[in-house]
């Protein structure tokens, strides 16, 4: 009669590593041990084949070791740059993400939050356009860009200090008349610090500037429109734009070339977010590049952790300037 081999436990790893089972728990776990112990606990985990019981881990915890994260799509490179972050942070924390994408659809961000709460998930992170979005005080909740209240943590970039850090860049590099260019909800978020950012930075250099903004759902047209306005005798009314993305400083990019001006010795041109074309190669245009590491990270962690309430209502996180050809330097 055959003998029938069972899996590896975690006795079995402690017995091979030669280590407490203490010790073989906190390593499978990713709590910090010495180092000559989580590499003897490592090699008996990869010699014995181990595989950690997430289902029956997760019934002694009460925990299904999943974050819900919501993001409007992932169509546009940003937010799936964002995403594959989100991703990359709760692997290294063992835990697994349920993706929703809601099309900017509130109805169907409040119909997900109810799915991910039956999926008895650990959290949810969202990039939420629902201002009235209700989820289970027991179940842990981190915004992106929109302030929910005093006991929701918000994780944003600095979008005030990047809107001053682009008129001051423009300025900086010899613009001397300049616009800002947005299409955007009306919704009140973190990312429309942007624009009073770059007024502030104007009006405190006393330098001229023009703005064009519209709502979501308004026809690239209008854009197109304004430039054409401001277009007289071959010249644009002004020689630096601020856009509030990099999509729209792309789009407006394609514009300008087709009237004929030159970026950036016509005209240079910021957009905002860091987004680079095939996610890791060239920036699509000079920008104000947000740190989406560090927002994944800092959203992963606020949302495992057990003392959430009493983190910050909103951390706000350094930006950077880049040049990606559509400034002088």
């Amino acid at each position: 009669m055959s003998e029938i081999n069972s899996a590896p436990t975690m006795k079995d790893v402690a017995r091979e590593a030669g280590v407490a089972l203490g010790t073989v728990s906190k390593v499978i776990n990713g709590i910090p041990v010495g180092e000559s112990y989580r590499v003897r606990v490592e090699e008996a985990v990869a010699k014995l084949n181990y595989r950690v019981n997430s289902y029956a881990k997760g019934l002694k915890t009460n925990k299904t070791f999943t974050v819900a994260v919501m993001v409007p799509n992932l169509i546009s490179p940003f937010f799936a740059k964002l995403v594959n972050c989100i991703n990359k942070a709760l692997t290294a924390r063992r835990h697994r993400m349920l993706l929703y994408a809601t099309d900017y659809d509130p109805t169907q961000e409040q119909e997900y939050v109810i799915l991910a709460e039956q999926q008895k998930v650990d959290g949810i992170i969202c990039l939420s356009y629902n201002p009235d979005l209700k989820v289970s005080e027991n179940l842990p909740l981190v915004s992106i860009d929109r302030y929910f209240g005093a006991h929701i943590p918000c994780v944003a970039s600095d979008n005030y200090g990047g809107g001053r850090m682009a008129a001051e860049k423009l300025v900086e590099n010899g613009c001397r008349s300049l616009a800002f260019m947005r299409i955007g909800s009306r919704l009140t978020n973190e990312p429309n610090k942007r624009k009073e950012g770059f007024i502030s930075a104007c009006e405190a250099m006393d330098v001229p500037y023009t703005l064009k903004i519209v709502d979501d759902g308004t026809p690239y047209s209008a854009f197109e429109d304004f430039l054409n306005e401001h277009f007289h005798e071959g010249k644009l009314d002004f020689d630096g734009i601020f856009c509030v993305t990099d999509t729209l400083a792309y789009q407006i990019l394609g514009s300008l070339r087709k009237m004929g001006v030159r970026v950036p010795e016509d005209v240079q041109l910021i957009g905002f977010d860091g987004v680079r074309s095939f996610g890791d190669l060239d920036l699509f245009c000079s920008t104000i590049v947000q740190p989406l590491d560090e927002i994944a990270e800092t959203c992963v962690n606020l949302v495992l952790e057990k003392g959430q309430t009493s983190a910050p209502s909103l951390i706000c996180l350094p930006v950077h300037y880049a040049c990606g050809g559509t400034t002088k330097e």
